[in-house]
C-alpha cells in the first residue's frame, strides 16, 4: 500500500482498502488480485511526489463524548423551523393527509438513503464535508458546492434568530405590543380585536386576515381602498421590519435588529468555540427544550375551541391532489429541506463519531424524530389556526400561511387570544430561538470543520480555532447587516429562494448519489466491487453488518432518478420571485439570485475540470488517479499509526463474510 504524509501529520493512503479485497460478488471468498498498470504507476508516482510532512504534536481529532451527543446534534441541526412553518402548510395545501403518501415515498427513496450516506461518509473518512470527498477525488467539487451553500445559509438563517429575539424581548410586558392599535407604528386602518374584524364593513371573504396580512408590501403602498389591517401585521411590517417599497429601496439601518443579530451571533459563537465537546453539551438543552415547549403548546392547542376544525383541515386527505405534479415536487423538496441534505454539515457531524459507531441505528432514530416532529408541529399549529378561524368566523385556509408570516404574524395574533398571552409568547419565541440556534451553530460547525481539515496545522493549534470562529462569525454578521435595513426582508427572501434553495440541494444530492453509487473506487476496483457495492461493504467494515439492500439500490438508481426528476421539474415550473404575491423582484434582483444559486452549482463541473487539468499523466491515467480513493489514517487507541489503521482499513470483515 502506497502512502504519503498528509497535512495534519496523519497519513493518506491509496489502494487497497477494505471492500477491495473482496473480489467480485460471485467470488467473495476468493483472494483479491490486482494488476499494475501505467495508470497505477502514475497514481502512485503522484502521491509519492508530494512533499513529506514530519510527524508533529497536533491535537488528536475530537470525537463526541456521550452516546447521545451525535443524535441530539443531528436533531438540533435538521429539526428546525422548516418542520414548524413549512411542513404543516405544505400538508394542508397539497391534499392534507394525502400529502403524506408522496412525502414518505421521497423519504424512503431519497431522503433517508442520502442522509445515511452523508453521516456514514463522514464517519468513514473522519473528515468534514470538504475533504471527505477524497473518497473519489474527481468529485471533490461536491464538497466546495456544499461549503458555498452552507455559507449562504449561515448568513441569512441567523436573521430568523434575530427576529425571534426581538419578539422575545418585546413579550416581557403586561400587554403584547402587537395586540393593540394606537401605537406609533399603527395606521388609521389598524384593527385589533376579532369582534372588530367580523363587524368591519370591509371584512368580507376576500378581506380576511390572510389577505390583510399577506398582501401588504409597504405600509404606504397598499390597502388604499380602506381594507382594515391586523395589528399583528402592522407590528411586523411597520415596527420590526419598517419595510420599504422594494429591493431597490434599502432605506435606513434598524439598530434594534442589528443588536438582536449581534446577540444571535454571540450566542452561536459561545455554543461552538470549544469544539464538539462544548457543542455536545449545548445540544442537550437546545435540541430537547423545544420539545418541552411544543408539548405544552400541544396540550393547550388541542383544548382550544375550534381545534378540531383546524386538525380536520390539516389532515383530511384529498386524494385527487396526488394527480398534480407540483404536489410531488413539494414533497421531495420538503424532505431535502427538513433533513438538511446537501449542506456538508451532516458529513462534518458524522466525522466526529468513532469508527465503529452504529450510524445506521442513529439514522433510523433520527428519521423517526424528524418526520414525527413535522407531523406533531402541524397538529400544534393547526389547532391554534382552527381557534383563530372560529374566532374570526372565517375558513382555516384564510389564516393558514407558511414561512415568516406564520411565525411572526399569524402565531403572535393567536397568542393574543389566549389568557396570560405574554407567557405563551415568551415560550413560543424562546422555542423559535432554540430551533434556529442549534440549526445555525451546527451549520457553522460544519463550515469550520471543513476549513479545519483543510488547514489542520493552522487551526488545530492553541487558540487558533477559537479565533477563526470569531472571525467567521464577525464577517458573516457584517454581511448580515443587509437584512437589518428597511429593505432587508427582500434581501432575506432572495437568499432563501436561491442560495440554499431546493434547486441547489437537489443538484448536490444528485452528484453525491452518482459519485458513491457508481464512481467510488473505479480506479482500483476488483471485479464488480466499486461504487455502491464497495461503499456497502465499507459500511459493513465499520458496523459489522450490512444495511438493507434497498439503501444500495437507492444510491445507484432511485435517488439519482428522483433528485434529477424534481430538479428538472422545478426548472420547468420556475416562476419569477415575488414577495407576498404582490411585489415582483426587478430583473437585476432575479439575476442576483441566480448568481447565488450558480455560485454553488458550478463548483461541481468546475471541480471536474480543475482536477483533470492539475493531475499528472495522460488523460486515462488522470481519470484513473482521480477515481482512486485517498484515505486518511486514524490514530489508534494508543496514539500510534498502525499499518492498517487508515479510516476504513480497521477490518475487512472477511471472517464474517457470507
Amino acid at each position: 500500500m502506497m502512502s504519503l504524509p498528509a497535512e495534519d501529520g496523519s497519513t493518506e493512503t491509496s489502494p487497497l482498502a477494505p471492500g477491495e479485497n473482496y473480489g467480485s460478488p460471485s467470488n467473495m471468498d476468493g483472494p483479491a488480485t490486482t494488476k499494475t498498470s501505467k495508470a497505477d504507476e502514475a497514481a502512485d508516482g503522484n502521491r509519492l511526489a508530494a512533499p513529506s510532512a514530519p510527524e508533529d504534536d497536533l491535537p488528536e481529532r475530537e470525537t463526541w463524548i456521550g452516546k447521545l451527543d451525535f443524535i441530539l446534534a443531528l436533531v438540533g441541526f435538521s429539526v428546525g423551523l422548516g418542520n414548524v412553518w413549512r411542513f404543516p402548510y405544505l400538508c394542508y395545501k397539497n391534499g392534507g393527509g394525502a400529502f403524506l403518501i408522496p412525502y414518505f415515498i421521497f423519504l424512503l427513496g431519497a431522503g433517508i438513503p442520502t442522509f445515511f450516506l452523508e453521516i456514514a461518509l463522514g464517519q468513514f473518512m473522519s473528515l468534514g464535508g470538504l475533504k471527505a470527498w477524497n473518497i473519489c477525488p474527481l468529485f471533490s467539487g461536491i464538497g466546495m458546492a456544499s461549503m458555498v451553500i452552507v455559507s449562504f445559509l449561515n448568513m441569512y438563517y441567523v436573521m430568523v434568530m434575530g427576529w425571534a429575539l426581538h419578539y422575545f424581548f418585546a413579550s416581557f410586558t403586561s400587554e403584547l405590543p402587537w395586540a393593540t392599535c394606537g401605537n406609533w407604528w399603527n395606521t388609521p386602518r389598524c384593527i385589533a380585536s376579532d369582534e372588530e374584524i367580523r363587524k368591519s364593513e370591509n371584512s368580507t371573504v376576500n378581506s380576511t386576515l390572510l389577505n390583510v396580512t399577506m398582501t401588504t408590501v409597504a405600509p404606504n403602498a397598499t390597502n388604499e381602498n380602506g381594507t382594515r389591517i391586523a395589528a399583528s401585521l402592522e407590528y411586523w411590517n411597520n415596527r420590526v421590519l419598517q419595510i420599504s417599497g422594494g429591493l431597490d429601496q434599502p432605506g435606513s439601518m434598524q439598530w434594534e435588529l442589528i443588536l438582536c443579530l449581534l446577540l444571535a451571533w454571540i450566542i452561536v459563537y459561545f455554543c461552538i468555540f470549544k469544539g464538539v465537546k462544548s457543542t455536545g453539551r449545548v445540544v442537550y438543552f437546545t435540541a430537547l427544550f423545544p420539545y418541552v415547549v411544543l408539548f405544552i403548546l400541544l396540550v393547550r392547542g388541542v383544548t382550544l375551541d375550534g381545534a378540531g376544525i383546524g386538525l380536520e383541515f390539516y389532515l383530511k386527505p384529498n386524494i385527487t391532489r396526488l394527480g398534480d405534479p407540483e404536489v410531488w415536487m413539494d414533497a421531495g423538496t420538503q424532505v431535502f429541506f427538513s433533513y438538511s441534505i446537501g449542506l456538508g454539515s451532516l458529513i462534518a457531524l458524522g466525522s466526529y463519531n468513532k469508527f465503529n459507531n452504529n450510524c445506521h441505528r442513529d439514522a433510523v432514530v433520527f428519521a423517526c424524530v424528524n418526520s414525527g416532529t413535522s407531523i406533531l408541529s402541524g397538529i400544534v399549529i393547526f389547532s391554534f389556526l382552527g381557534n383563530m378561524a372560529l374566532q374570526q368566523g372565517v375558513s382555516v385556509a384564510d389564516v393558514a400561511e407558511s414561512g415568516p408570516g406564520l411565525v411572526f404574524i399569524v402565531y403572535p395574533k393567536a397568542v393574543t387570544l389566549m389568557p396570560l398571552s405574554p407567557l405563551w409568547a415568551i415560550l413560543f419565541f424562546f422555542m423559535v430561538l432554540l430551533l434556529g440556534l442549534d440549526s445555525e451553530f451546527c451549520g457553522v460547525e460544519g463550515f469550520v470543520t471543513s476549513c479545519q481539515d483543510m488547514y489542520p496545522h493552522l487551526l488545530r493549534r492553541g487558540h487558533n480555532r477559537e479565533i477563526f470562529i470569531a472571525v467567521v462569525c464577525f464577517v458573516k454578521f457584517l454581511i448580515g447587516l443587509a437584512f437589518c435595513t428597511q429593505g432587508g426582508m427582500y434581501v432575506f427572501q432572495l437568499f432563501d429562494n436561491y442560495s440554499a434553495s431546493g434547486m441547489t440541494l437537489l443538484w448536490v444530492t444528485f452528484f453525491q448519489a452518482i459519485c458513491i453509487g457508481w464512481f467510488y473506487g473505479l480506479g482500483d476496483r476488483v471485479g464488480w466491487n466499486f461504487g455502491g457495492t464497495k461503499f456497502y461493504w465499507d459500511i459493513k467494515s465499520m458496523l459489522g453488518f450490512r444495511p438493507i439492500l434497498w439503501i444500495k439500490i437507492c444510491w445507484m438508481v432511485v435517488t439519482p432518478i428522483m433528485t434529477m426528476g424534481i430538479f428538472i421539474f422545478s426548472l420547468v415550473k420556475y416562476q419569477r420571485p415575488t414577495y407576498n404575491k404582490t411585489y415582483e423582484y426587478p430583473p437585476w434582483g432575479e439575476a442576483l439570485g441566480w448568481l447565488m444559486a450558480l455560485a454553488s452549482m458550478v463548483m461541481i463541473p468546475v471541480g471536474f475540470v480543475y482536477k483533470i487539468l492539475t493531475t499528472k499523466g495522460t488523460f486515462s491515467e488522470r481519470i484513473h488517479t482521480l477515481l482512486t480513493p485517498i484515505y486518511t489514517k486514524r490514530k489508534g487507541d494508543n496514539g500510534e499509526m498502525g499499518e492498517d489503521g487508515n479510516a476504513i482499513a480497521m477490518t475487512d470483515g472477511s471472517e464474517n463474510r457470507p
